[in-house]
């Protein structure tokens, strides 16, 4: 499939087997921030957690791995989002890609076939406008530019694979939560009509790139697994979206806490542990009605951010707790 928003370049492909050979960035407790979209009151919201564990004595390094721009098309917004990100150990998603370095691709989101064209068409749209806004701003692009496709995370005894996507493409879809675990729903909101990713493949990518967990976002609905792997437990958490809310008439985001402290956190909405290293999803608590004024400052009614995502930003996906956890992985109960 090559139309725009629908394919994806060869550039964004990788091998799993490269994870190999990448320096780990070692960590005690990390941020997975996927998703942000460019929602300053949730980067605000990310940085307010982060300070509070550190009063408590723990440091949280922050792990942006894509998208985290999207609805930030005023100037101010773009550099205060990317000026974080490009201080952190940061990936690029799709978004970032096709900011830097623009491709035939429109952008960039290789949709599977079960997405609508309209929607599609509105992510095209909305690529092309914060195109616009980053090619004034060429100095945090080239920062971009350099940020890697993915990266390995040590965390206590445990290798971690930090993508945007999946493990062979920047854009790929096979840790989408309908891709995991049949729920049939996906974040258009349309009805999934969604191969479930192979067990062997799974297998065969955590052997290839010698990783405990893979940490990814993209697909926009968060999902969580554990799956056995020679003997051995292995994870796949995607945050859905740290910028949006997650869940029916819940309105925060998530990011994947990772720490080598295996005391479950306060407010973890599920997680598990993994060879003394605790996973978590944890809620982004920001100030819905303050986004709520700014994303409709850059995107009114009519636009095409407005008509493809409004209804998310105020009442959720259809999709709730339970959707985003499978195999052993269980809702948290505090």
């Amino acid at each position: 499939m090559n139309s725009p928003g629908q394919s994806c370049p060869i550039e964004y492909q990788y091998a799993a087997a490269d994870f190999r050979g990448m320096t780990v960035d070692r960590v005690d407790t990390a941020y997975v921030i996927g998703g942000l979209y460019g929602n300053l009151d949730a980067l605000h919201a990310i940085l307010r957690m982060q300070q509070a564990e550190a009063r408590q004595g723990k440091h949280v390094s922050l792990v942006f791995n894509g998208d985290h721009n999207w609805f930030n098309v005023d100037a101010a917004s773009f550099k205060e989002v990317n000026q974080v990100a490009l201080a952190s150990l940061s990936i690029r998603g799709n978004v970032e890609a096709e900011l830097s370095r623009p491709t035939d691709a429109g952008c960039g989101c290789n949709y599977p076939d079960y997405f609508n064209a309209d929607y599609v068409a509105r992510s095209n749209a909305i690529m092309s406008r914060l195109q616009g806004t980053a090619r004034e701003l060429p100095v945090l692009c080239r920062g971009l530019q350099d940020l890697p496709f993915f990266r390995v995370l040590a965390v206590g005894e445990t290798r971690v694979g930090i993508v945007h996507g999946d493990p062979e493409m920047l854009a790929g879809w096979s840790f989408a939560a309908e891709r995991l675990s049949p729920i049939g729903k996906c974040c258009s909101g349309d009805e999934a009509v969604a191969e479930l990713t192979p067990p062997s493949k799974l297998e065969r990518w955590f052997r290839d790139a010698d990783v405990d967990v893979f940490a990814s976002s993209h697909t926009c609905l968060a999902h969580a697994r554990d799956l056995q792997v020679d003997g051995r437990t292995r994870a796949i958490f995607n945050n859905g979206a740290a910028g949006l809310p997650n869940f029916a008439n819940e309105g925060f985001g998530i990011v994947t806490r990772i720490s080598a402290d295996p005391t479950i956190p306060r407010g973890s909405l599920y997680g598990l542990n993994l060879n003394g290293v605790r996973y978590d999803a944890m809620p982004v608590h920001y100030d819905a009605a303050s986004w709520v004024r700014h994303f409709l400052a850059n995107w009114p009614q009519g636009s095409p951010a407005y008509e493809a995502y409004f209804k998310r930003i105020v009442a959720g996906p259809d999709f709730d707790r339970h959707d985003a956890v499978g195999g052993g992985v269980t809702l948290t109960v505090q």
